[in-house]
C-alpha cells in the first residue's frame, strides 16, 4: 500500500513539472544565439565548399596550361639543341679560304 501512494505522489510530481512541448516554449537566449550560430556556419560551410570546387577547377586548369609549356619547351630545346648540332657540323667561316672547297 505504501508503494502505492509513494508512485501516486511520484507521479503527480512528474505531472507538476512535465516539460511543455516544444511548440509551446520559445527558446532560451543562449539556444537562440547557438542556433544562428549554427545557421550561420551552415552558410559559411556551403560557400566554401563552392568556393573549394571553383579553385579545384581552377588548379586543374593551371595544370594544364602548365603541362602544354613544359611540352612547348620540351620543343623548343629540342629545335635548339638541333641547331646547334647543326652548328658544330658546319666549317668555321675564317679568312682562310676552305682547303676542300
Amino acid at each position: 500500500m505504501l508503494a502505492g501512494r509513494q508512485r501516486r505522489f511520484a507521479d503527480s510530481r512528474v505531472a507538476d513539472f512535465r516539460m511543455p512541448r516544444m511548440d509551446e516554449r520559445q527558446p532560451s537566449p543562449a539556444i537562440a544565439q547557438l542556433q544562428s550560430r549554427v545557421e550561420r556556419l551552415l552558410l559559411r560551410h556551403n560557400e566554401l565548399l563552392r568556393t573549394n570546387a571553383l579553385l579545384a577547377e581552377r588548379v586543374q586548369s593551371l595544370e594544364a596550361e602548365r603541362d602544354q609549356m613544359r611540352q612547348r619547351l620540351h620543343d623548343a630545346t629540342q629545335r635548339i639543341d638541333r641547331l646547334l648540332a647543326r652548328l658544330d657540323q658546319t666549317p668555321s667561316i675564317s679568312g682562310e679560304p676552305d682547303p676542300h672547297a
